[in-house]
C-alpha cells in the first residue's frame, strides 16, 4: 500500500504562488499516474490536475489550465503542483492521489473512485 504525504500549503494573497509536494512511499511509484484534487468547505472533491506515469502527459481542469503546473520526479517518488496567480476561489484542501491501475492515464477524465491511495491533504488559503 502506497502512502502519500502532502506539504507546501499555506496562506497566500491573491496573485501569489504556492508549490505543493506529495511524497510517496512504497515501490512502483513510476508505474502509476498521479493526480491532485481539492475540496472546499461544503463542496464535493474536484479534479485539479493529473500526470501520466512517465511525466510526459498532463491534464488540468479548466480553472487551473494556464495557472497550475503538475510535474513529477520518479527518482524522488514525488509529485508537485505549482500554483500561480492564485485566486480566493482556489481556497481548499488539496489532496494528491495515486491511480489504482498501473500504466493507465485517463487525462482529465478522472474521478475520485479511480484512485486507491490518498494523502491527508494540505490546506491552501488565498486571501483577497
Amino acid at each position: 500500500q502506497v502512502q502519500l504525504v502532502e506539504s507546501g500549503g499555506g496562506l497566500v494573497q491573491a496573485g501569489g504562488s504556492l508549490r505543493l509536494s506529495c511524497a510517496a512511499s512504497g515501490r512502483a511509484f513510476n508505474r502509476y499516474a498521479m493526480a491532485w484534487f481539492r475540496q472546499a468547505p461544503g463542496k464535493e472533491r474536484e479534479f485539479v490536475a493529473a500526470i501520466g506515469w512517465l511525466g510526459t502527459s498532463t491534464s488540468y481542469t479548466d480553472s487551473g489550465r494556464g495557472r497550475f503546473i503538475i510535474s513529477r520526479d520518479n527518482a524522488k517518488n514525488t509529485v508537485y503542483l505549482q500554483m500561480n496567480s492564485l485566486k480566493p476561489e482556489d481556497t481548499a484542501v488539496y489532496y494528491c492521489a495515486k491511480d489504482h491501475t498501473q500504466y493507465r492515464y485517463r487525462g482529465s477524465r478522472y474521478f475520485p473512485a479511480d484512485f486507491d491511495s490518498w494523502g491527508q491533504g494540505t490546506q491552501v488559503t488565498v486571501s483577497s
